[in-house]
């Protein structure tokens, strides 16, 4: 994966025809031990299958190129009655250093802000230096927890977005 893909990329909402490459994605994730850092829920077959069929206020997406999984993103809580919703990413471990997470970031961003959200939540473990060096560049500011966990908290409103593209 790390040679040059001439393959667009793009962004999906996870529906029932992606259910067998988010199945593949998350046993990449599972034989990279990445359930260290992204536990969302379990990385199973059947977790697969019900977030492709979800139906709902929560947004599951996948960005792809050649039919292939790269990047998960969640934006949830809404279905809950959470007003932010809470944000997270897990990027294919072949697929790291390519800026897809900031990518995916972004994507999610204008998705919530599309919703109407005016702000975002996320949680980060405290070693987790690469994450939480995305988060600080993307804006998010830091909670301290009382635990091994930081939660970020992302301002939408317009006058925080001049790094972005409109």
């Amino acid at each position: 994966m790390n040679q040059v893909n001439k393959t667009p990329l793009e962004f999906r909402q996870l529906v029932p025809d992606l259910r067998a490459q988010l199945e593949e994605f998350f046993l990449e994730l599972h034989s990279n031990q990445d359930e260290k850092f992204f536990h969302p829920h379990p990385f199973t077959p059947e977790a697969a299958d019900e977030i492709c069929r979800r139906v709902g206020r929560d947004l599951y997406y996948s960005a792809l190129a050649d039919n292939k999984i790269l990047g998960y993103g969640i934006l949830r809580g809404w279905d809950e009655g959470f007003e932010t919703p809470s944000l997270g990413i897990a990027i294919h471990p072949q697929a790291r250093g390519l800026l897809l997470g900031a990518a995916l970031m972004h994507f999610l961003h204008a998705a919530a802000r599309q919703r109407g959200a005016q702000r975002i939540r996320l949680t980060v473990y405290k070693e987790n230096y690469v994450a939480r060096r995305l988060f600080s560049k993307l804006g998010y500011e830091y909670e301290d927890s009382g635990s091994d966990k930081l939660v970020g908290f992302l301002d939408l409103g317009r006058r925080k977005a001049t790094h972005e593209a409109e």
